[in-house]
């Protein structure tokens, strides 16, 4: 991963907006697979050179192939791993936690209730992720019932041949999004290893396969990990000792997961959860920052950038970076449809330089923001002032 150069590089969260067509070919119950793997890939290119245009640094296929999931998000890995079924009704077990806002939920039961937490902006309102004939996120319990292994080889193959084609060269970096090992096994109900422990050691063996693939490529892997700040809302009774000793666990399978993997090719990747809710239960950054740089990777993408989270750039003060590792603070916010002014980047990202130095701040974005956002035309705005807000701060930064 390239370091500054007399100028703020930049990326972006992963999730970017589908073409129309491409949208309505995967909307179709009865698709033809092969036209959506042959638009998958003009596609590819398309975004890629959209996201250079808005002065982005380090780019990635958009997650195309996520949006064709069931599931969106998650759905892409289930077929890509075997071990697990769903179990839904009588036959399914209690689940293990609460939900990504539930703590919130105990706050603002009202609003909860009313369903805004499902509107306004985000993704509820997004063609293509509630979409008529789409198929509908299964519900249900996901339980662990053999070794879990990871099959997706060819998939991701076809992911790296895609992005790696559309790359322009120079100075652009390209990197693929892969689920962390949490966000794939801590929410499913283990009833085959012997402890949880070796559950999710053996989940974080899974995972690695698809980063090999990636990095051995010459890639850059986004380990996208939302849960490790996100756990702190699906576990209202839990403390701050407690979810801290979770996290230390967490930290230990993330490692294991990038064992033999270079850390110059790792981007770490974590939010407050995308929900459109209140977040005012959001965990404090304060109380577990320190544990972040004890991950295995380069980069470190937190969210900053929402009006709960932009204060936290202080809470840097107070750590120490190991040689030669980043952060990429979110100064572009997934959470609203107004659109940050290049000015306002520019003084975030200063911001942060002035705590971690100009050479340890990369720009991006607080999460994905294609099926966050009001619609597609916001999404770019918003990356066009992250480039703009960039290019103001290297000027400030290196005069």
């Amino acid at each position: 991963m390239r370091r500054n150069d007399r100028h703020i590089r930049t990326s972006h969260g992963g999730n970017l907006p589908l073409p129309a067509d491409l949208d309505a070919l995967l909307a179709t119950t009865d698709r033809d697979q092969a036209a959506v793997e042959t638009r998958l890939v003009s596609a590819v290119r398309e975004v890629v050179g959209t996201q250079v245009e808005c002065g982005l640094d380090v780019v990635n296929d958009g997650e195309y192939v996520k949006a064709g999931a069931a599931g969106a998000y998650t759905g892409y890995i289930n077929a890509r791993v075997t071990g697990w079924e769903t179990r839904e009704g009588d036959a399914a077990p209690p689940p293990k936690r609460g939900g990504p806002g539930e703590r919130d939920r105990a706050l603002f039961p009202g609003t909860h209730e009313s369903g805004l937490w499902l509107s306004g902006s985000g993704g509820a309102n997004r063609p293509g992720f509630a979409t008529p004939g789409r198929t509908p996120r299964r519900r249900g319990t996901r339980v662990c019932v053999e070794p879990v292994r990871y099959t997706g080889h060819d998939a991701v193959a076809a992911d790296i041949k895609a992005l790696r084609e559309a790359l322009p060269g120079g100075d652009t970096e390209g990197f693929i999004a892969a689920l962390g090992p949490l966000s794939l096994g801590a929410g499913a109900v283990n009833e085959h290893y012997a402890s949880e422990e070796e559950y999710l050691f053996a989940v974080a063996e899974v995972m690695r396969e698809e980063y090999r693939a990636i990095t051995g490529a010459g890639l850059i892997v986004q380990l996208d990990e939302p849960e490790f700040l996100t756990t702190w809302q699906f576990h209202p009774d839990w403390d701050i000792p407690r979810y801290r000793k979770y996290l230390e666990l967490a930290v230990e399978v993330i490692n294991h997961a990038l064992a033999g993997i270079p850390v110059e090719q790792v981007r770490f990747h974590s939010c407050f959860g995308s929900g459109h809710r209140p977040h005012v239960a959001d965990i404090e950054l304060r109380h577990v920052v320190d544990l972040i740089p004890r991950i295995d990777a380069q980069c470190y993408a937190i969210e900053s950038g929402n009006v709960r989270h932009a204060h936290e750039w202080r809470v840097w003060e107070n750590v120490t970076l190991p040689e030669g590792r980043m952060v990429m603070p979110g100064v572009v916010s997934h959470a609203t449809d107004l659109v940050e002014h290049p000015e306002l980047v520019a003084e975030r990202l200063v911001n942060f330089a002035s705590v971690l130095g100009r050479d340890n701040v990369q720009g991006g974005t607080d999460c994905g923001i294609g099926s966050r956002v009001g619609h597609e035309e916001i999404a770019w705005a918003k990356l066009r002032a992250l480039g703009e807000g960039a290019a103001i701060a290297s000027k400030t930064l290196w005069p």
